[in-house]
């Protein structure tokens, strides 16, 4: 059974750490071939199995050490129906992998232990197109249609929550949040940007939220950013505008490179874990609601281990000031 579909501990203000760039992580790193930058296929074998094992892991126990809470997000990024039929499963066995991939993570915490509301199991939702592009596009309820398969599967796991990242524009995300309400799981949304701040198709980010929470109610457990440099959107977020504190996750890129840049490169660009550390402390400083704090692109879990650096000295400060 779920633990916390009724109250997400992420909502508090504690801060919680997530994973990183793992698709980078696996190719670049570790010399795995991902048809369709899809670790989901690694499910499919026992030695795959065991090295998203070892993955997940060495993440959470930077969370462990810095004594903040964990999200295991599934491998499952690439798991809704265009891209397994991409990937030769059959629907039946695509569900499977989705389910396959939330009892991984669902055992994973099991070892893991911890106080109560120290992890949380996240279903990982992908565009259905690709996530460096939001041209080729879907109407709200074409969206709802299209991705009620994977979340309904999802909502029938032991998942805390649902995440659907690297987001291009609001209809799609509309039509995903939907599917979620209706399947009685909460939903986080993450969009990506441009150098400009703005979402692939030119809407600005503030607009998107907006957009997708006057669509829904507000029905969306939060928001974040993800596939992105903060050089390519901290100049647009705004402390005083009144959609910034739904914003809660972060998942930036190591690179500064456009999503162009990044998709047309063979060789990783890791950028500098420091840098990216101390610019992920800065904006928590001028935002308070990004609790949620991991890697995307060429991040790893080296550079994990420099934002909880920075973010356990940050609480040492604020504590040490008597202030939050």
């Amino acid at each position: 059974m779920a633990r916390y579909r009724d109250a997400l501990p992420q909502l508090a203000h504690r801060p919680f750490l997530t994973d990183t760039g793992l698709e980078t992580t696996l190719i670049f790193h570790d010399g795995y071939e991902l048809p369709h930058f899809a670790a989901v296929a690694l499910l499919r074998e026992e030695e795959g199995r065991e090295r998203l094992d070892r993955y997940f892991l060495e993440h959470a126990q930077v969370a462990a050490q810095s004594g903040v809470g964990f999200i295991l997000e599934s491998a499952t990024w690439r798991a809704s129906s265009d891209w397994g039929n991409l990937l030769g499963y059959t629907p039946d066995a695509l569900a499977e992998a989705n389910r396959v991939a939330i009892q991984q993570l669902v055992h994973l915490r099991s070892q893991l232990g911890g106080d109560e509301g120290d992890v949380v199991v996240s279903g990982c939702i992908g565009p259905r197109g690709d996530g460096y592009d939001g041209t080729a596009r879907m109407d709200a309820q074409q969206s709802r249609d299209y991705h009620a398969v994977q979340v309904e599967t999802l909502a029938g796991t032991d998942a805390d929550m649902v995440n659907a990242m690297t987001i291009t524009y609001a209809d799609e995300a509309v039509g995903i949040v939907r599917a979620a309400e209706e399947a009685g799981i909460p939903v986080a949304i993450s969009f990506t940007v441009e150098t400009d701040g703005a979402l692939p198709d030119g809407t600005p980010l503030g607009e998107a939220i907006e957009r997708v929470d006057d669509a829904t109610g507000g029905s969306a457990a939060y928001y974040g950013i993800n596939c992105a440099h903060p050089t390519h959107f901290a100049h647009v977020l705004d402390p005083a505008a009144p959609r910034t504190p739904r914003l809660r996750g972060l998942r930036a890129n190591a690179s500064h490179r456009t999503h162009a840049e990044l998709d047309e490169s063979e060789s990783l660009d890791a950028g500098d874990a420091l840098e990216l550390a101390t610019q992920y402390a800065i904006l928590r400083d001028t935002f308070p609601s990004l609790t949620i704090l991991g890697g995307c692109c060429g991040t790893d879990v080296s550079h994990l281990r420099a934002i909880a650096d920075v973010l356990t000295q940050g609480e040492r400060a604020t504590s040490d000031t008597g202030s939050f």
